[in-house]
């Protein structure tokens, strides 16, 4: 019995897991079921594309699942005529997956859908390939890419706003243990090799912020075209992304500081303990914060706990200013910066900073979009670039 509650402990533990294998499956075989009933033979590949490209969200499916339908298209055409004057062999192959995986690359798909869009193309030029097998298997990838696009709404037990309230109290709670350990290193007396492992673990807390902003972004695209999506809710969420992109920044930030005072000598035994203080209040507002927003994605922020924080950041000054005759001038500029970094975390948790509202925020990053130009935008600059190779007399008529 109890190598069995194990087993199945093993499944309920991974929920998230288990109902992404499910839809898959199930779109693999729903794709299969209706690739059959449009050819004969159509299902298999079908099955393949939809297997490739049901991804967690539907945002990213719909990305994916277009740019393997492009790029397998042009695979496909390429394949084609590389064997009416080749023949089907080796070159053949290699021609198809070199500009399969440029396709990719142009369009930004990403490590995954660029090895899964020339796998794909390989699959349509199989064995048998004539125009019209290639024709019915290009049918059979849409029809294998649309039916993933549909499974991926239920590919996740939470919806994207639900994604990114998990990530930004993830790391948030990352940020808020990490400030803790420093607070009681700090008190306690910290060396060198202490701090160099907090500034790795803050290091370590800079490389999830992608992953955040990318999730904060889908919940807004999402939002805005989704009827059942809260639009309010989605902006909010990405105003808390940017926010914990602020604070982790900042912890970072302190990190390194605390490693250049520990590398210079330590911090000054008169200071350690408000220093301590302040790490400490920097850490239960942040996760008070998260605590908020798990209990209600649209709660606001705590005016109180952020006080809090900047009063022990100005008896912190206070001190500094009363100790600076007797100590090292350096240490002390280090430890004023760290008012600094504190009032900045106040500040993202407020939301009331100029950084956060008169800044614009910026959406996803052109070398990461489907594609970087609009088809019409793309369409004038290729039309310019041939009127220029154009003679003059011609150019009136482009």
């Amino acid at each position: 019995m109890k190598a069995m509650r194990r087993v199945i402990r093993l499944f309920t533990d991974r929920r998230a897991w288990v109902q992404q294998v499910v839809v898959t499956a199930a779109a693999a075989a729903t794709a299969w079921q209706i690739g059959d009933i449009a050819f004969k033979n159509g299902g298999l590949v079908a099955a393949i594309v939809a297997s490739l490209t049901v991804r967690i969200s539907l945002h990213k499916s719909t990305r994916e699942g277009f740019g393997q339908i492009l790029g397998t298209a042009i695979g496909a055409g390429t394949a084609l005529l590389s064997v009416s004057l080749f023949g089907f062999g080796a070159v053949t192959v290699g021609v198809t997956v070199v500009m399969c995986s440029v396709a990719a690359r142009a369009m930004h798909l990403g490590e995954v859908a660029s090895i899964n869009v020339p796998v794909t193309a390989l699959i349509v030029i199989g064995p048998g390939i004539s125009e019209n097998n290639a024709q019915n298997r290009m049918v059979s990838t849409l029809i294998g890419a649309s039916i993933a696009i549909l499974y991926s709404y239920f590919a996740h037990p939470k919806t994207p706003a639900g994604r990114t309230i998990d990530q930004i109290a993830s790391l948030g709670t990352k940020a808020a243990q990490l400030l803790g350990t420093m607070s009681e290193g700090v008190a306690a007396g910290f060396t060198q090799r202490e701090a160099g492992n907090w500034l790795a673990s803050a290091r370590l807390l800079i490389e999830e912020i992608p992953r955040v902003r990318a999730q904060a972004l889908e919940a807004r695209t999402y939002a805005k075209w989704f009827p059942t999506a809260e639009k309010d809710e989605a902006e909010d969420l990405y105003s808390r992304g940017v926010a914990i992109e602020h604070t982790v920044v900042q912890v970072r930030t302190i990190a390194r500081t605390l490693f250049d005072s520990a590398v210079e000598g330590g911090i000054p035994d008169s200071t350690q303990r408000k220093i301590a203080e302040a790490l400490s209040a920097a850490s239960f507002a942040i996760s008070s914060d998260v605590e908020e927003l798990l209990k209600d994605g649209s709660a606001g922020d705590n005016p109180q706990l952020t006080a809090d924080m900047r009063l022990v950041g100005a008896e912190l000054v206070d001190l500094l200013i009363n100790e600076s005759p007797a100590e090292d001038q350096e240490q002390i500029a280090r430890s004023m910066s760290l008012v600094t970094n504190l009032d900045r975390i106040a500040d993202s948790l407020d939301q009331a900073s100029p950084a956060m509202f008169a800044v614009e925020t910026p959406t996803e990053p052109q070398g990461q979009k489907v594609l970087s130009l609009s088809p019409l935008e793309q369409g004038r600059k290729w039309r310019r670039n041939f009127r220029k190779v154009l003679p003059k007399k011609l150019r009136k008529y482009f």
